[in-house]
């Protein structure tokens, strides 16, 4: 039996042996993604239930407990859902320089086993490691393109560690299939080949995976839903925070991550989150306001810096960093409506110290200050701590975990707290900077 690949689009099912960038059944662009298909010699029958596969009860099936492989850093293994479960896929992606290759460097060095690179030769990944203090005592290093002959060394696993590192998995390539490593039919076809092995002989393989321009994970979008985990890690490139996500996990909560500062060193984990993004924080200035955010179920205080300064274009910018776009937009529209404030001469950029970036809509009132702050050339008391979300109606709306936000900036010596429950509305907010 053989491989061969066509291309498929996402959104018809039309097939073609070429690829195209509109597909010609629908007109719709850059979607025929190229798909493995088997040719060759049909079965003489694929309907017929093969003998030993009968349905049984649920409770019937027997089912033995194994114990997680840690990997010796707490906040991996805290995003993991308490560590890597025996026979799983990891799909770990981020952007090129984020850090995927060392913090998985850390881990094999504290859980031992084979880290297979397909970028880099041994001496190259000897002299990260030299750099990064891990002497290497328990990893054994496979510099290998090829898929089947990574598979075959798995076999001899017990003597080399407990984990495999796959690194990455755009530069594998299997013989049963034509084209070029990196191609979507390629990526399939290898991934297949690694987690059939992993179940096979009860392995756990972490896979690198690359992320597009679009900051999508490379290669076909059903290779996320073929392996048990797929982890984010996130940050900028130039700052030291690196936030751990999950995208999915089988065996645990998807809620959690994992902080982690990158030094000279390698990456380090971060106990006190809240502390690394204060910490360069200049107090009495206008345009910063610090706001707590949920991370998980993890509550850290981070900075919104803003700056109000008029424009001298013909439309105002508006440039978030950190921040959703059309959420900025809709605060900035708030602000001109629900207090007057005369915005459309300014231009406005937002920023999230410490590289962060916030989804949740409860930084919006820390942002909607910190505009005003800024407009008004006005300093909020820096022992303040600001969150809520804000509606169109210029009220302000509750928030999940009220109380853990609190707390956690009192402990961090905050005495003042702007919330929902004693700031109803925006206007009252707007006080602060009075």
């Amino acid at each position: 039996m053989k491989l061969r690949s066509s291309y498929v689009c996402q959104q018809c099912g039309y097939e073609t042996a070429s690829w195209y960038g509109k597909c010609p059944n629908c007109d719709t662009w850059n979607s025929l993604i190229e798909t493995v298909k088997e040719v060759g010699k049909q079965q003489e029958s694929k309907t017929a239930r093969p003998e030993g596969t009968k349905p049984q009860k649920l409770s019937e099936v027997r089912h033995i407990e194994k114990n997680r492989l840690k990997s010796g850093l707490e906040e991996f293994d805290r995003v993991m859902g308490g560590g890597i479960v025996p026979g799983s896929v990891t799909l770990l992606a981020g952007d090129p320089g984020i850090g995927k290759s060392t913090l998985l460097l850390h881990v094999l060095a504290a859980a031992g086993g084979l880290y297979v690179s397909g970028e880099e030769s041994a001496e190259q990944v000897k002299l990260r490691a030299k750099r990064l203090g891990v002497d290497g005592k328990n990893i054994s290093i496979l510099a290998e393109t090829s898929v089947e002959s990574i598979v075959s060394t798995l076999s001899t696993l017990s003597d080399l560690g407990n984990l495999v590192i796959v690194d990455s998995i755009q530069t594998l390539s299997s013989d049963d299939l034509d084209g070029m490593a990196g191609s979507v039919g390629q990526i399939r076809r290898s991934a297949e080949v690694l987690i059939l092995a992993a179940k096979t002989h009860g392995i756990p393989i972490i896979i690198v995976g690359h992320v597009t321009k679009e900051g999508a994970i490379a290669g076909p979008k059903v290779l996320e839903h073929m392996v048990d985990t797929v982890l984010y890690l996130e940050g900028e490139r130039f700052a030291n925070a690196r936030i751990l996500r999950t995208l999915k996990n089988r065996f645990g909560a998807i809620e959690e991550v994992g902080i982690f500062d990158m030094s000279d060193s390698g990456l380090k984990e971060v106990s006190n989150p809240s502390a690394l993004f204060l910490q360069d924080r200049v107090k009495n200035v206008p345009g910063s306001v610090v706001t707590v955010i949920l991370e998980g179920t993890r509550p850290m205080l981070v900075e919104i810096q803003a700056l109000a300064v008029p424009t001298q274009l013909a439309m105002p910018r508006r440039v978030g960093n950190g921040v959703d776009y059309n959420r900025l937009q809709l605060l900035v529209a708030i602000l001109q409506k629900r207090l007057n404030l005369p915005l459309g001469g300014y231009d406005l950029f937002v920023n999230v110290s410490g590289g962060l970036k916030i989804a949740e809509p409860a930084a919006d009132l820390a942002i909607a200050l910190a505009i005003l702050s800024s407009f008004k050339n006005k300093a909020i008391d820096p022992k303040t701590v600001v969150f809520g979300e804000v509606g169109l109606l210029g009220e302000t709306r509750r928030i999940v975990s009220e109380e853990r936000r609190i707390k956690e900036a009192k402990r961090l010596g905050f005495s003042a707290v702007c919330a929902p429950s004693n700031t109803p509305s925006l206007s009252k907010a707007a006080q602060l900077v009075a």
